[in-house]
């Protein structure tokens, strides 16, 4: 097994010589909040209608770049204005200001969804330049875990994760983790639930021990990155990607490595830069003569979504990407990993996989 993960162990090296601290700033959450605050009354006081300013967190022109930790939101971002005395944002208003006073949740009777909820505390989170979890605000997680791996939550329950059929859910307050202990090579980042569902099938932590799974169950929740990025600075091994070769899947794995638009305010504490693709890869398809009747064609909006995505500022940092991309682009083809079991039906876990381990099949 030594032999097994011989790519893995350089791998390994490499990234810890490579190694830089990101740290993240400690602010104190309740001096940003006294300033919100302080502006609203002093509005007031001068009979003028209060407002909030909140960042706009769904432009790229509001983001910057930075190799070492992805998306960033940059210094002089555009702002959105919430207004009291406006019909069209005065419940808007309500509902942010109530957030910011009722900051641990006493009552949810404003608000129709719980999506509405979450929106309005990210838009503070960003207001306020602070993680999430500064406020105390937790959100339930969807996201799933399974390997060699154990660790304390914050009430002192402890949590085993490596049971080989079953799956633990991501913690809902990951920074409250402690005694993390696990011996895993590397940490392999599931795209969708099916194909982690299988692999726990096929019985793979057993198979490639030891090594942790974890899926985000499709576009991962803040807690699942947040769970990938806790293990990375915590056992700084090698992370990999395992998604669909197709644009969604792309997009995913980016989301993991260089974050998203709307989060990046929170980006140091999100991102893995380090994270390595280790499938499915549009040349394998080929290299692997994946019958013709497995294969996807391109959709329009498969193909839009492509070249928006090569036009991304991270994705120039990744030639060998840019070339996986081209060769999509080029056959209009896409495939779901599941394609591979039309090779044999457990070629995923069994070949594939292993074989992409012992021989460094990543890019």
């Amino acid at each position: 097994m030594t032999e097994q993960f011989c790519e893995v162990g350089k791998l390994r090296a490499e990234l810890l010589q490579n190694l830089g601290a990101v740290g993240e700033t400690v602010t104190n959450v309740l001096t940003l909040i006294e300033k919100v605050m302080q502006k609203i009354i002093h509005s007031l006081a001068k009979k003028e209608a209060p407002v909030l300013e909140l960042n706009t967190r769904s432009s790229w022109s509001n983001t910057r770049f930075d190799k070492s930790v992805g998306l960033l939101m940059s210094s002089d971002t555009t702002v959105t204005t919430i207004r009291s005395d406006c019909p069209s944002s005065v419940h808007k208003f309500g509902e942010n200001l109530f957030v910011v006073e009722k900051i641990y949740f006493n009552s949810r009777n404003l608000f129709v969804t719980q999506r509405n909820l979450d929106l309005i505390v990210d838009d503070i989170s960003c207001m306020l330049r602070v993680p999430r979890r500064s406020l105390h605000v937790l959100a339930t997680s969807k996201g799933f875990i399974s390997g060699d791996l154990c660790y304390l939550e914050a009430d002192g329950t402890r949590v085993e994760c490596s049971s080989s059929s079953t799956t633990v859910p991501v913690s809902s307050n990951v920074s409250g983790i402690t005694n993390i202990v696990s011996s895993a090579k590397f940490v392999l980042v599931v795209e969708k639930d099916a194909t982690f569902q299988r692999l726990l099938d096929d019985e793979f932590c057993t198979r490639l021990h030891p090594c942790i799974i974890i899926t985000g169950k499709g576009v991962p929740d803040v807690n699942s990155r947040l769970m990938v990025r806790k293990l990375w600075e915590t056992l700084h091994i090698p992370v990999f990607a395992l998604v669909d070769a197709d644009p969604h899947g792309i997009e995913i794995m980016c989301i993991y490595k260089y974050g998203s638009v709307s989060m990046a305010f929170e980006a140091p504490s999100l991102t893995i830069p380090c994270i390595l693709w280790m499938g499915l890869l549009p040349s394998d398809i080929e290299r692997l003569e994946v019958p013709q009747d497995a294969l996807i064609p391109l959709t329009k909006n498969d193909e839009s979504k492509l070249i928006g995505l090569r036009k991304r500022p991270y994705i120039s940092c990744q030639p060998t990407w840019e070339r996986e991309m081209d060769i999509m682009l080029k056959c209009k083809q896409k495939a779901e990993i599941q394609c591979l079991a039309s090779i044999a039906p457990h070629f995923l876990t069994r070949v594939y996989l292993p074989n992409k381990l012992h021989y460094g099949g990543w890019i």
